[in-house]
C-alpha cells in the first residue's frame, strides 16, 4: 500500500499489485529508497527525471519504484472540503465462494463503488472519544450496518492526525477471514501512521 500524506495532513492511500514477489528486507529497501527522497518534495516536483533516479537506485526493482509512484499519482485526486472514502480491490472478493455469487457481488461491489453506506456508518461510529476507538475493531455480519456486508466481515483501525481529527483505514473480507493475520497488518499501518503525524508535529 503506498501512503501519500499532505502538508494540511490530508492523508490518500492505494493498494498496489506487484508482478513479482518480494521479502520483507527488500520491501523495507524500497520503503526507505522512496521516503527519503519524496518526503516534502511537493508532487509537482516529482518529474521525470526524479523518476528515472529513483527507478536507477532501485535496481532490479525499477519497475515496481514506477509502479508505486504511478499509484502515489492516482491518489492526488480529491476535494479536500469532505470526508473522503477511498477503496481498492474490491474485485478480489471473486475469489470467495460465500461471496461470488451474482446477488452477494453486485451488492457489495455497489457498495465500493456508491459509497453511501460506507459514508454513512463510518459517521456514525464514535471516533476519538477515548483510548478504545484509536484501537482495531472488529466487525462481524451485520455489526457493520451495512446491509451489503452481512456476509462479510470488516476489520478497521483508527489513527489520529490532529487534537479532534482522525482517519481510519480497514479491510473487507469473508467471516472465514485470517483475522490475526489482517489485525497485525492494520496494527502495524496504524503505527505507522501515528509516527508520520508525531513527525510532522
Amino acid at each position: 500500500m503506498a501512503v501519500v500524506v499532505s502538508d494540511n495532513n490530508v492523508i490518500r492511500n492505494q493498494i498496489i499489485n506487484l508482478d513479482e514477489e518480494m521479502d520483507d528486507q527488500t520491501i523495507l529497501k524500497l520503503n526507505l529508497l522512496l521516503n527519503t527522497n519524496l518526503n516534502g518534495v511537493p508532487i509537482q516536483d516529482i518529474n521525470l527525471g526524479m523518476i528515472a533516479r529513483l527507478k536507477e537506485q532501485a535496481g532490479v526493482h525499477g519497475s515496481v519504484v514506477g509502479t508505486v509512484l504511478d499509484a502515489v499519482a492516482d491518489t492526488i485526486q480529491v476535494d479536500e472540503d469532505d470526508m473522503q472514502i477511498y477503496t481498492s480491490g474490491a474485485t478480489n472478493i471473486f475469489k470467495y465462494p460465500e461471496l461470488a455469487d451474482k446477488s452477494n457481488a453486485a451488492q457489495i461491489l455497489s457498495a465500493f463503488e456508491e459509497k453511501k453506506d460506507l459514508n454513512e456508518w463510518i459517521e456514525q461510529e464514535p471516533v476519538g472519544q477515548n483510548d478504545d476507538n484509536h484501537a482495531i475493531q472488529v466487525y462481524i455480519g451485520g455489526e457493520t450496518q451495512v446491509e451489503s456486508m452481512k456476509d462479510c466481515s470488516l476489520v478497521t483501525a483508527t489513527y489520529r492526525i490532529d487534537d479532534g481529527v482522525y482517519g481510519k483505514v480497514g479491510i473487507v473480507g469473508p467471516k472465514r477471514m485470517d483475522y490475526d493475520k489482517v489485525v497485525a497488518t492494520l496494527q502495524s499501518m496504524m503505527e505507522q501512521l501515528d509516527d508520520i503525524f508525531k513527525d510532522k508535529k
